[in-house]
C-alpha cells in the first residue's frame, strides 16, 4: 500500500487554520480523560499522567513554543503526537472511546460558544452607544427618507433607535444560535457511538453544555449551528451595512449632516482636502465576505450523505473569518459613532422644507371632512403649483390656498412647522418626543435585562 502523496497531505491538512482550536481541544480531552478514569476505563494514575502532559502542552501553546508539524495534518493529531512524546505510550490511551469525528465536532462547539459570548457583548456595547447618541441628540430633527427622497421630519433619536431594534433582533437570533451550539457531541464516536461504558452527561456538565446530541450520526454530521451562526452574521452585517451606508451619505458634502472623527477616516494619496469614510465603507464591504461564508457552508453541506465527509473540514475558515471580522468591526463602529459630530445647522436647513409637512396638510383636510384620497390629491395639486411658481407652501397667501380648498385659507402655519409636525406623531412607536422618550425607556429596560 502506497503512502499518501506529500502534495495531497499538504492539500488536505487543516493545521494552518485549526490551530486556534488547540485550547478547546485540550479542554475537551481533559474532561474526556477524567470521565474515562471515573468510569474505570483507564486508571486514575493513567488519567493523571495524561492530564499533566496535556496541561504542559497547553502552556507550550499559550506561550507560543509548541512545535507544530504539518505532517500530522491537524491540531488534534499534533497534540496527541506531542502528548505521546511527553508521556510515552500512555498518550495513546487519550483516544479511547472517541473518534476524531466527535472530537473535532466538540472543539467547534466549544470554540463557537466562547466566541458567541464575546460577539454578544460587542452587540450590547453597540446598542448602548446608540442609546447614548439618542439621548445626546434628543432635540435634533432630520428629514426622514423614503426612496432616498425627503419624506417627513423625524427626530434623529427616532432614526438612530431603528438600529437598536435591528440589533436587538440580531441578538435574539444569536441567542437562538447559541442554544443549538450548546449541544455536546463527544461520545458519538466516528458514527455509531462506542462500546465503552462512558458517561456523556458527566463530560457535558464538566464542559458547560446544557444538552447532549441524542443521535450519534447527527452529532458528527451536524453543521446546522455553524450555518445558523453565519446566517445571524449575514443578517447582522446587512443591518450594519445599511447603517454605514447612511454614515457615508450623511458625511458627504451633498448631505453634510455629520462629520466623522479624523481617527476613523483616511486621507487621499492625491487630494489633500479628502476625508474618506473608509471604516464605514469597509464594514459595508465586509458584508459580501460574510455572505460568501454562509453560501459556501450551505453549498458544502447540501449534498453530503451521512455521516462525516472530508468536505466538512471547510466549515472552519469561513466561520473563523466571520468571527474575526465581527470582533474587529463591532467595537470600531461603536467608537466611530461615539466620536462623530452632528452638523446641526445643515440638519436644520434640511428640515426647513415645508413640503415635508404635506401629509399633515392632508390630515388637516381629512379632519375637515374630506376622504384621505381626495385630501391627498388637493395637497398634491397645491405642491405642484408651488413648485411651478417657485414658492414654498408657507409663502402662498390665503387667497391662493383657497383656490385649492376653502379650509386651506385658514391659518395653517402650525401645520407647516416641522417641530409641531414631529410633536403630532405621538402614537406608540412614533417620532414625537413623548413617544421617543417612551421608546428610549423601553430600550434601556430591555438592555438592562438582556446583557
Amino acid at each position: 500500500m502506497k503512502d499518501t502523496a506529500g502534495a495531497v497531505l499538504n492539500f488536505t491538512a487543516s493545521l494552518p487554520f485549526d490551530r486556534r482550536l488547540a485550547v478547546c481541544d485540550i479542554r475537551g480531552s481533559i474532561a474526556h480523560v477524567e470521565m474515562l478514569a471515573d468510569r474505570q476505563i483507564i486508571s486514575s494514575d493513567e488519567a493523571a499522567g495524561i492530564i499533566k502532559g496535556l496541561q504542559e502542552i497547553r502552556a507550550d501553546i499559550e506561550e507560543d513554543r509548541f512545535p507544530y508539524d504539518i505532517g500530522f495534518e491537524d491540531i488534534h493529531m499534533n497534540i496527541e503526537k506531542r502528548l505521546t512524546e511527553k508521556v510515552g505510550p500512555l498518550g495513546g490511551k487519550l483516544h479511547t472511546a472517541r473518534s476524531r469525528n466527535d472530537q473535532v465536532a466538540l472543539d467547534m462547539h466549544l470554540y463557537l460558544k466562547e466566541e458567541i459570548a464575546i460577539i454578544d457583548h460587542h452587540l450590547y456595547g453597540l446598542q448602548e452607544t446608540i442609546i447614548i447618541l439618542a439621548e445626546r441628540f434628543a432635540d435634533v430633527l432630520i428629514p426622514g427618507y423614503t426612496h432616498l427622497q425627503r419624506a417627513q421630519p423625524v427626530l434623529l433619536p427616532h432614526h438612530l433607535l431603528t438600529y437598536f431594534w435591528m440589533l436587538q433582533r440580531d441578538r435574539e437570533r444569536l441567542a437562538g444560535a447559541l442554544r443549538r451550539t450548546d449541544l455536546m457531541p463527544l461520545g458519538a464516536g466516528a458514527i455509531a457511538g462506542t462500546g465503552f461504558a462512558i458517561d456523556r452527561k458527566q463530560v457535558a456538565e464538566k464542559l458547560g453544555f446544557s444538552e447532549l446530541y441524542e443521535n450519534s450520526i447527527d452529532a458528527v454530521s451536524d453543521r446546522d449551528y455553524i450555518i445558523e451562526f453565519l446566517s445571524f452574521a449575514s443578517i447582522l452585517m446587512m443591518h450594519l451595512s445599511r447603517f454605514c451606508e447612511e454614515l457615508v451619505l450623511w458625511s458627504s458634502a451633498e448631505f453634510g449632516f455629520i462629520e466623522l472623527d479624523d481617527a476613523y477616516t483616511t486621507g487621499s494619496s492625491m487630494m489633500p482636502q479628502k476625508k474618506n469614510p473608509d471604516l464605514a465603507e469597509l464594514i459595508r464591504g465586509k458584508t459580501g465576505r460574510v455572505y460568501g461564508s454562509l453560501i459556501a457552508m450551505l453549498t458544502v453541506m447540501k449534498g453530503l450523505p451521512l455521516a462525516y465527509n472530508k468536505d466538512m473540514q471547510e466549515d472552519k475558515e469561513g466561520l473563523f473569518d466571520t468571527v474575526d471580522s465581527l470582533k474587529a468591526l463591532l467595537p470600531l463602529l461603536s467608537e466611530m459613532l461615539q466620536t462623530m459630530n452632528i452638523e446641526r445647522s445643515r440638519l436644520a436647513a434640511a428640515v426647513d422644507d415645508d413640503y415635508l409637512c404635506a401629509t399633515d396638510l392632508a390630515d388637516y383636510l381629512v379632519r375637515q371632512g374630506l376622504a384621505f384620497r381626495e385630501a391627498h390629491h388637493v395637497v398634491g395639486e397645491m405642491i405642484a403649483y408651488c413648485r411651478q411658481v417657485g414658492l414654498r407652501l408657507r409663502e402662498l397667501d390665503p387667497e391662493a390656498r383657497h383656490r385649492f380648498h376653502a379650509a386651506l385659507a385658514e391659518d395653517i402655519s402650525a401645520l407647516l412647522d416641522p417641530k409641531k409636525v414631529v410633536e403630532a406623531r405621538c402614537s406608540r412607536g412614533g417620532t414625537a418626543p413623548s413617544a421617543v422618550k417612551e421608546q428610549l425607556q423601553l430600550a434601556r429596560n430591555l438592555l438592562a435585562g438582556y446583557q
